[in-house]
């Protein structure tokens, strides 16, 4: 028996640690063995038999487990969702997402259910928030607000934080703190302190 854990994420920027952890923490309550991580860094929105994704599953065995962080981080179609359920159940891949606390091996018809709603919750939820994001931009932009980053070369937001962040890096701060305390990427974090 083989566990895989798959994270995937859109950008380079976003941390998978957090992901990574719940993984190993479930693995080792459920007493699952070593756990290999697989991560993809692509949009949800290719076909998942054209990611790291579906050379995964083909690879997989019957008695493997595959673990995810929640059913949206397969894919981002419920199609493509239930279709990655389907083929672990014919494959007799146990498939866990942690989120939703949801496992492929329960064949009621709540089971079924329950996972469709997961499902169809999370692409909601993420085409409403790309709706409110296109909508604030659109006000900005109406309002005369420039968008994007400030003009001209070497200007960051960062800039008037400048000596802040240099007393938290000396002071070992982990990046992901000092990120998200200035509403930042942690790659344009990294940018910024290698200028």
């Amino acid at each position: 028996m083989a566990t895989k854990g798959f994270i995937r994420v859109s950008t380079l920027d976003q941390d998978t640690e957090k992901n990574k952890l719940d993984i190993l923490q479930f693995t080792n309550t459920h007493r699952l063995g070593n756990v290999e991580f697989i991560e993809e860094h692509c949009s949800g929105r290719i076909n998942y038999k054209e990611r790291k994704l579906g050379a995964l599953l083909d690879s997989m065995q019957t008695g493997d487990v595959l673990i995810v962080p929640e059913l949206s981080r397969i894919a981002r179609s419920i199609t493509q969702i239930l279709e990655v359920i389907k083929v672990t159940k014919d494959k007799g891949i146990t498939l866990y997402s942690l989120k939703e606390n949801f496992d492929n091996t329960d064949n009621s018809i709540t089971a079924t259910v329950t996972s469709t709603i997961f499902a169809l919750v999370a692409q909601i939820e993420r085409e409403l928030i790309s709706l409110r994001t296109r909508e604030a931009l659109h006000a900005r932009k109406v309002a005369g607000i420039k968008l994007g980053r400030p003009q001209g070369k070497g200007k960051s937001k960062l800039d008037e934080h400048r000596e802040d962040i240099m007393k938290l890096i000396e002071l070992k701060v982990p990046k992901t703190m000092i990120a998200k305390q200035y509403n930042t990427s942690v790659g344009n974090l990294y940018n910024f302190i290698n200028k």
